[in-house]
């Protein structure tokens, strides 16, 4: 059975709407920047048109990326997990953003919660293992939440703290910091879970770490991320 085309009906190229998603999503600029940036290439659309293509594709666009991922690392051992956890400020008040970050800086699970016990350490950690599998060792901070979470689904003897062994993870917050800054914060639950869902795969898909390899094989990284992106949602 062919899959629906989800471009149809929509005046606008399928060419133009991955450009404008991408661009809001991977790099920290407002719904207007990336109108200026189009304005600049002779594309003509209003800021709202960005805004709408984000809402539509956006989470479409991460599902089939991160469905890919989950196969790749379901197929293999995963060597270590970092757990953390980070403040975010929606509309005044406080939450708390989870994330689950592989030995390679990958952020693998998100989730957005308004406390941060065992029932939601419990809940985020066992919702990463059903999608990616068991790590060999999970690496947190000394958050009590984690390890009576994962003595309750067996890991325990996995679990590992120190004072800087989850670096990796603090260091993986930086790019959503900075895309955070640029939205002016957030406003709604549920508009920030979308959000870190999308962003998340999408920094994946596009981060080479050009540090590990030479000119040309970043070159080459870099140009098959953004072959297999023009490829998402075809028919």
């Amino acid at each position: 059975m062919t899959k629906p085309d989800p471009f149809k009906y929509f005046k606008t190229s399928r060419e133009i709407i991955r450009l404008a998603v991408m661009m809001y999503v991977r790099f920290p600029l407002s719904l207007r920047n990336v109108e200026d940036l189009l304005h600049e290439r002779g594309i003509d659309i209003s800021h709202e048109s960005v805004r709408f293509w984000w809402n539509r594709f956006g989470p479409m666009f991460a599902s089939e990326i991160r469905k890919k991922r989950a196969e790749r690392l379901r197929s293999g051992p995963q060597w270590q997990w970092h757990l953390d956890e980070m403040f975010v400020k929606i509309s005044g008040e406080r939450h708390y953003l989870w994330r689950a970050i592989d030995h390679e800086g990958e952020v693998l699970e998100s989730f957005v919660t308004k406390t941060r016990d065992k029932k939601v350490a419990l809940k985020f950690i066992r919702k990463s293992m059903k999608r990616y599998g068991r790590p060999h060792v999970l690496v947190t901070d000394k958050l009590r939440s984690y390890g009576a979470a994962l003595k309750e689904v067996g890991a325990a003897d996995r679990h590992e703290t120190g004072r800087w062994l989850n670096n990796r993870a603090e260091n993986s917050h930086l790019p959503f910091r900075r895309r955070e800054r640029a939205m002016q914060r957030f406003r709604r639950l549920r508009s920030l879970q979308m959000f870190v869902a999308v962003h998340a795969s999408v920094f994946n898909h596009f981060n080479s770490e050009r540090s590990f390899y030479t000119r040309a094989n970043f070159k080459k990284n870099r140009a098959a991320a953004l072959a297999e992106w023009r490829q998402l949602g075809a028919a």
